[in-house]
């Protein structure tokens, strides 16, 4: 099964608390670190793929070594595939590659340094890290993150981000931090367009 997430924007101390921008109700990036995780591995299993849609963690200011970095993602389940955003950076992504701690042989992580597409039920997920206008499209979304606590006004952008308020409405109540499935995707962008067609 595939996944999708991004802003994870692990160890950022500085969204912790009540903001506008991305609120993050915990007392420490520990516990916030501890909640992605746990929220993660609730519903993503050894045969699934992540798509994570840029910034891993808060990088460099937050982050004491890529290494602390490695030691996160490798507790996480599955095969990942990022999609680097304003907060990843390629030395990031070489540390991970030279430290894949390898799935079934192969490698867990994969990288792409703009986006990548995938289909999935007649329509194509273009998934990058800064949403995308993508003029009048038929079956195709753009998954993307960035915005945090915003929402592009357009039906196709899907906003996958943990802060994302299209979250809100998900007719599952999943834990804070979960990663969405297919079906839910499919489930935000009829909202989606329901909202924005009775706006």
């Amino acid at each position: 099964m595939n996944f999708f997430i991004a802003d994870t924007h692990f160890f950022h101390r500085d969204l912790l608390g009540q903001n506008d921008f991305a609120p993050r109700l915990f007392d420490s990036v520990a516990t916030m670190n501890r909640a992605l995780i746990a929220a993660w591995n609730a519903r993503v299993d050894d045969n699934d793929v992540v798509y994570h849609l840029g910034d891993i963690a808060m990088n460099p200011e937050n982050v004491p070594t890529d290494a602390a970095v490695w030691q996160l993602l490798a507790q996480l389940n599955g095969r990942i595939a990022f999609i680097k955003g304003n907060h990843d950076y390629n030395s990031l992504f070489k540390y991970l590659h030279h430290h894949d701690p390898l799935w079934h042989g192969e490698d867990k992580f994969s990288f792409h340094a703009v986006g990548t597409i995938i289909k999935d039920d007649h329509t194509q997920f273009i998934m990058t890290h800064y949403p995308l206008l993508l003029g009048i499209t038929k079956q195709t979304l753009n998954l993307h993150g960035h915005i945090h606590h915003s929402m592009v006004p357009i039906a196709e952008n899907i906003n996958v981000g943990v802060d994302a308020p299209e979250r809100a409405w998900l007719s599952a109540d999943i834990p804070w931090g979960s990663p969405l499935t297919a079906n839910e995707v499919h489930e935000l962008a009829e909202r989606k367009r329901e909202f924005l067609k009775n706006k």
